[in-house]
């Protein structure tokens, strides 16, 4: 069976998790934060990052290239557009939320309200977390509320590496009591809550809700 390497909390350990879920595929966790990693954990993964993968005697790191390969060895139900410019725009979503959404949500707001007093006894910079929250997610949020339209999804037709890679971060945004404003962005909440209500990002929600004493 194989194992991924991660803490619950991490969209991108959750995202591994997610794409698992939704592959059927069966798998151990083992907890890793990502925090001064031992010599051996960074033999799977270089960088020191979560979350980590192995497969038997195959190890990877970075979600993005796990699913790329869970997409390979089991490829139904796929997570990647069949079309070439879907698929492309499916990257494109990803990588919007992995490089650009998670500057915002994770250092000046998870980081900032659960992460540094939980973990590392610093307090919450509240002027970080309110610049974040009221200047830098809007824009985001907006651009999203206009690439989702009158689609149920964002790519295509199907749920796909798109909606798993945007989804993930609205985990972590929920955790600390934020949300999407339905009057401002109508189809972006109804989005998100689409997504998480699927049995792939419930039952991993359900976890993180538990360990961080969210409702």
């Amino acid at each position: 069976m194989p194992t991924v390497y991660g803490v619950l909390g991490s969209p991108f350990v959750r995202k591994v998790l997610v794409a698992l879920a939704e592959k059927g595929i069966a798998y151990d966790r083992e907890d890793v934060m990502p925090v001064n990693v031992s010599a051996e954990y960074r033999k799977i993964s270089p960088l020191g990052k979560i979350p980590a993968f192995r497969d038997g005697d195959r190890t990877l790191a970075d979600s993005s290239v796990i699913i790329a390969y869970l997409e390979k060895i089991k490829p139904e139900p796929p997570l990647y557009p069949a079309d070439a410019y879907d698929y492309a725009r499916a990257l494109w979503f990803e990588e919007y939320a992995d490089g650009g959404m998670i500057q915002v949500v994770g250092p000046k707001i998870f980081f900032q309200k659960i992460v540094g007093p939980r973990f590392f006894n610093q307090p919450t910079d509240e002027a970080i977390v309110s610049k974040a929250v009221n200047e830098e997610l809007p824009p985001m949020f907006d651009y999203l509320e206009g690439e989702i339209g009158n689609r149920e999804w964002l790519v295509g037709s199907r749920f796909s590496i798109a909606d798993i890679g945007v989804a993930t971060h609205f985990v972590n945004l929920q955790l600390v009591g934020i949300t999407p404003n339905a009057k401002r962005w109508p189809k972006l909440a109804a989005y998100v809550a689409r997504a998480h209500a699927r049995p792939s990002f419930k039952n991993v929600i359900d976890q993180e809700k538990k360990i961080f004493g969210v409702a």
